[in-house]
């Protein structure tokens, strides 16, 4: 009853990292304007024992009634791979105008000017 409705761990990790880490910025408004340093996740899992001696961590879920006994705390910690340096460089060399247009608002909000985000960058046609 549990695997049916339950995600499992390794799962959850690539998730958690293709939506943090793996932008398309082809389907995106705007380039990332924050860098992601690490994550820590904090979860509750139940361990069942599969066959051939292996296991299989399950996430679990609000409400998924599951006895109290039966669960465990974990927290996974994950930091990216790339440096900032690193990942700025791949976005500027595939998106150099988003990258370019999305600091520039993001210099302009820092500085406290929100009026005119568009003031000096090129504009649609």
């Amino acid at each position: 009853m549990l695997e049916k409705n339950s995600i499992g761990l390794a799962d959850l990790i690539a998730k958690v990292k293709n939506e943090l880490i793996y932008v398309d910025l082809e389907q995106e408004k705007e380039a990332p304007v924050f860098w992601v340093n690490s994550v820590e996740l904090e979860l509750q899992v139940t361990v069942k024992r599969e066959g051939k001696g292996g296991i299989k961590v399950y996430v679990v879920e609000a409400g998924a009634g599951i006895s109290r006994d039966d669960v465990q705390k974990i927290k996974v910690s994950m930091t990216p791979l790339l440096t900032r340096e690193e990942i700025r460089k791949l976005y500027q060399e595939k998106f150099p105008e988003k990258v370019r247009e999305v600091f520039g608002k993001s210099l302009d909000m820092m500085k406290g000017n929100t009026d005119n985000l568009d003031a000096g960058l090129p504009q649609d046609e």
